[in-house]
């Protein structure tokens, strides 16, 4: 026999029919339901690492994780400036820009815009631009040329097309002898990018970086380097450096700054989730309480039995932990087993359930992307089944007490 007795009794207890049909039934839901409460959970939270995932994907493919904005010529220093940004553990690389905004009119539509003056050699060591420009190149954007990139969202309210011309005009304004003017140039469409969910589509243009000095005069120009970094979260730590090596009159920026509460809502949406999902498990373990207590009540002249040829009531106390352990551990494992399936498969289950019902779940325009994403990871896997094990260790407590506090002689009183 196995020892300790109440492991080998326990598991017994666990394999032996039911003279109760009830109480096999009750114990066969609350394995279900911890399995299905593992399973949803897994689910829900790789699901929701997926969207976190894609969404700071596609937000960071043209989004800057560390801007510093310089008030010195950056046609003569940003050179420099790129080689302090490089110096600064974390960093990857640094691209100079320059932006202003302006004013596009196209016919007889207008609409304002921010103009973002790049060097495309150098912009593709710190953004994924190139890889969503989708008509034209974004080489294009040659220095005297005065081409320019517009998003498809823009293109596409105003009726442009590549190879058309647009005018653009900035907030100055040029003092002649005939008078004031407004300050405006003629630039040539010659590349559309499109960005997931159309984040920057309908306000951006990108223009090479000397037309864009050209452009903007002193005042209505900003100017400095956009930063990539190794790890999006070093952000804050990366500043701080920053800040010690360049010199004060630079205004340094990131994207924790800027759009953390953002990614700080994502994340309590999963912890919230979470939260919330856990329940499941929880009524599945309320299940196993009346489960067990039903089984203590059901097996009160087999403690009664134990009891008298010596075995102590903390060996019987523990005969019904296993018990409930074991139910536990077998619900968790099966939920886990059916979680990383559905996980692992989710995004082909969803695409074939729109295809067959007609309907699109999740909108780019919404959520940046247009499919159900997935990624699984192990510390999810971790907490969701050491959650679950405890909600059944849990619910053996309140059954163990009452086989605990079991008499001996009550209990054998009618038998």
């Amino acid at each position: 026999m196995l020892r300790p007795l109440s492991l080998a009794i326990g598991l017994r207890y666990t394999r032996a029919k039911r003279r109760t049909h009830f109480v096999s039934f009750i114990s066969f839901a609350s394995l279900l339901g911890i399995a299905l409460g593992v399973t949803v959970l897994i689910t829900v939270l790789s699901i929701m690492n997926g969207f976190n995932q894609q969404i700071r994907e596609r937000f960071f493919a043209i989004t800057p994780a560390v801007t510093v904005q310089t008030e010195a010529n950056i046609a003569d220093s940003w050179k420099t400036l790129v080689k302090q940004a490089e110096s600064v553990p974390g960093v990857v690389a640094a691209a100079p820009y320059v932006s202003g905004n302006g004013m596009i009119m196209q016919g007889r539509q207008f609409a304002g815009v921010s103009l973002m003056g790049i060097l495309p050699s150098e912009e593709a060591r710190i953004s994924a631009l190139r890889q969503h420009v989708v008509q034209g190149n974004l080489n294009s954007l040659q220095s005297g040329q005065f081409n320019a990139v517009i998003g498809r969202g823009l293109a596409e309210t105003l009726g442009l097309q590549i190879g058309q011309s647009l005018t653009i005009f900035t907030p100055q304004s040029t003092v002649t002898l005939m008078g004031i003017f407004p300050r405006y140039k003629q630039f040539t469409i010659t590349g559309i990018y499109h960005t997931t969910g159309g984040l920057y589509d309908g306000s951006m243009l990108f223009i090479n970086m000397q037309d864009a000095q050209t452009l903007f005069l002193d005042g209505a120009r900003t100017s400095g380097v956009h930063i990539r970094l190794n790890d999006l979260y070093q952000a804050n730590n990366v500043t701080t450096q920053l800040q010690q090596i360049l010199p004060p009159s630079d205004i340094i920026t990131n994207w924790m700054a800027q759009f953390g509460a953002f990614f700080q809502a994502l994340s309590m949406e999963k912890t919230m989730l979470f939260v919330i999902l856990l329940l499941i498990v929880a009524v599945a373990a309320f299940n196993l309480v009346s489960m067990l207590v039903m089984m203590v009540n059901d097996k009160r002249a087999d403690i009664a039995i134990l009891r008298t040829l010596g075995a102590r009531p903390r060996t019987v106390m523990l005969t019904f932990v296993v018990q409930g352990f074991m139910i536990g551990l077998l619900g968790t494992l099966l939920g886990l087993v059916g979680g990383l399936a559905l996980a692992s498969h989710v995004t082909s289950i969803a695409n074939a359930l729109q295809n067959l019902l007609g309907v699109q779940f999740v909108r780019s325009s919404v959520y940046f992307i247009n499919f159900v994403p997935s990624q699984i990871k192990a510390h999810d896997v971790i907490m969701v089944s050491a959650s679950a094990i405890i909600f059944s260790l849990l619910a053996t407590i309140y059954p163990a007490i009452i086989a605990f506090k079991t008499e001996p002689a009550e209990a054998l009183r009618y038998e």
